[in-house]
């Protein structure tokens, strides 16, 4: 990984879209800092297209794409795209997976959260678990002692074995039913709704991340960024970003954030 000082000029005003993962990247300790926001706020205002891409669930999202300085979010680790089309007044909710088929994934994760809950002690259902659609949340490390490896490792393995997809983030076990990603989802909101291919054109999108659940994006966008705490998945994670910050969490999303103005003004 390079440091995001060898973040280039013509990247920097080429760029067309920020996309950011939110805990551990936009957060610190689970708060969400003013310098974070006003970083969104100056990116936004820079002329960029900015996105959360997150595992955090529909109801949260809600809010984010209302009340945040962003264009729209990407929930449920690509369960769900909302954004609010603020001269309609009107929140626009586009889902990976029907309604039909999200009511028997409920059933089907249902059955996968009471496994697990038996078979892992120390396991939790996510404090946001009642607020999401799509997925299951297992809290590993938020609201709970963290758990070790081997436990976070068994928690992956149950969902897998009843066919669901499972991703590790800095806090959660995600699990959910259906091929969608926080890429699959990415790719539809910047082509639908903001006429960016991200195959095509997946130079001008930049990614901000810090855990597993990101890999995806960090091997599609060849101009991804990890704050410093990825390092901590470095050999848990099948891809690394391009780039890395020299602070973690929130002000590393802060330093990248100056780092691109810098050179878009320069």
């Amino acid at each position: 990984m390079l440091p995001i000082d060898a973040l280039s000029g013509e990247t920097a005003r080429s760029a067309r879209a920020v996309l950011t993962d939110i805990d551990d990247t936009l957060t610190e300790h689970g708060r969400l800092p003013p310098e974070a926001h006003a970083a969104l706020r100056d990116l936004r205002a820079a002329g960029l297209v900015v996105i959360p891409v997150t595992g955090r669930p529909a109801g949260w999202c809600d809010l984010i794409a209302r009340q945040w300085y962003v264009d729209g979010v990407v929930g449920e680790n690509g369960a769900l795209w909302f954004r609010y089309d603020e001269p309609r007044r009107k929140m626009v909710q586009i889902y990976a997976r029907n309604a039909g088929q999200r009511r028997l994934d409920r059933r089907r994760l249902d059955q996968i959260r009471d496994e697990i809950l038996a078979q892992v002690p120390g396991a939790a259902l996510a404090s946001d678990q009642d607020y999401r659609v799509s997925d299951l949340a297992i809290d590993y490390c938020e609201d709970v002692e963290p758990l070790p490896p081997r436990d976070v490792e068994r928690i992956v393995e149950i969902f897998r074995t009843h066919g669901a997809t499972a991703k590790v983030s800095s806090i959660h076990v995600n699990g959910w039913f259906g091929d969608h990603d926080k890429l699959t989802m990415s790719r539809r909101a910047l082509s639908e709704t903001f006429a960016i291919d991200a195959d095509v054109d997946r130079g001008v999108v930049i990614f901000v991340g810090d855990s597993p659940n990101d890999a995806p994006m960090f091997a599609h966008f060849p101009h991804s960024v990890g704050v410093a705490n990825i390092r901590g998945f470095a050999g848990a994670i099948e891809h690394l970003p391009r780039y890395v910050t020299a602070a973690p969490s929130a002000w590393g999303f802060v330093e990248f954030a100056n780092r691109l103005l810098a050179l878009r003004r320069g």
